[in-house]
């Protein structure tokens, strides 16, 4: 993984925060999460038909993810009125399952050995739960242990330090300080993204969540169009 990953990573799921926020809070509920649905399954369709890594494509379904993955985690405190606390142990099960069917199927959970259908599958329906529990956590953190946005963001900023940190020092598995970083880079993005957007009386800058994701997307464009360009990114 290139640093250009893992930057782009984060920005999605900024914009993905404060995208579902938008959404949510000019269109009906329902109508924005069967908008993002669409979209989501539009996007993953040009994914599973593209038979190599096209940039704009791939990353084009991270973020129609971000957006649905933050409105199924924000419709179970919302709608369900589910503590943070529940749902964030909900989708820790949920991605624990999800990666022991993986393995048991796959007997590997190496992005490096997704080679088939089946695997990209499996590869896509994590990603997905990893952004609901990103989500969750980040909420969790800022809400319910009222750490705020801006405190939270710096907290896992710390903590998505750390697996490549045991990774590089300590020599820990790759694969789990893969998934161990991936998984911290939503709550990650997330605050920061909601402290840009947020009120000031919810301790944010007050951007409004419309203005910051039209500026992420603007760079996520940027890096994405220059990958294009450039393969900095390619094998």
């Amino acid at each position: 993984m290139t640093a250009y990953f893992w930057i782009i990573k984060i920005l999605t799921t900024g914009m993905g925060e404060t995208t579902s926020d938008y959404l949510a809070h000019r269109l009906d509920p329902i109508i924005a999460v069967l908008l993002a649905g669409a979209l989501l399954a539009a996007s993953l369709a040009l994914q599973f038909r593209a038979r190599r890594y096209v940039p704009w494509i791939y990353w084009t379904s991270v973020t129609m993810v971000s957006v649905f993955g933050t409105m199924a985690a924000d419709a179970l405190h919302v709608v369900l009125g589910i503590p943070y606390l529940a749902s964030t142990v909900f989708f820790v099960i949920a991605l624990t399952a999800v990666f022991a069917i993986w393995y048991v199927s796959e007997k590997t959970l190496s992005i490096h050995g997704i080679v088939t259908a089946r695997r990209e599958l499996f590869y896509w329906a994590t990603v997905m739960t990893t952004f609901a529990l990103g989500t969750a956590t980040g909420d969790m953190s800022a809400v319910t242990l009222h750490l705020g946005y801006l405190a939270s963001g710096v907290v896992f900023a710390v903590l998505i330090a750390l697996p490549a940190l045991a990774y590089g020092l300590l020599r820990m598995n790759a694969v789990f300080a893969f998934w161990a970083a991936y998984v911290l880079t939503r709550p990650l993005g997330a605050s920061f993204a909601d402290w840009m957007g947020v009120s000031h009386d919810r301790g944010g800058l007050a951007l409004g969540t419309g203005p910051v994701s039209l500026a992420l997307a603007v760079i996520i464009a940027g890096f994405v169009g220059y990958l294009t360009a450039t393969h900095k990114d390619s094998a």
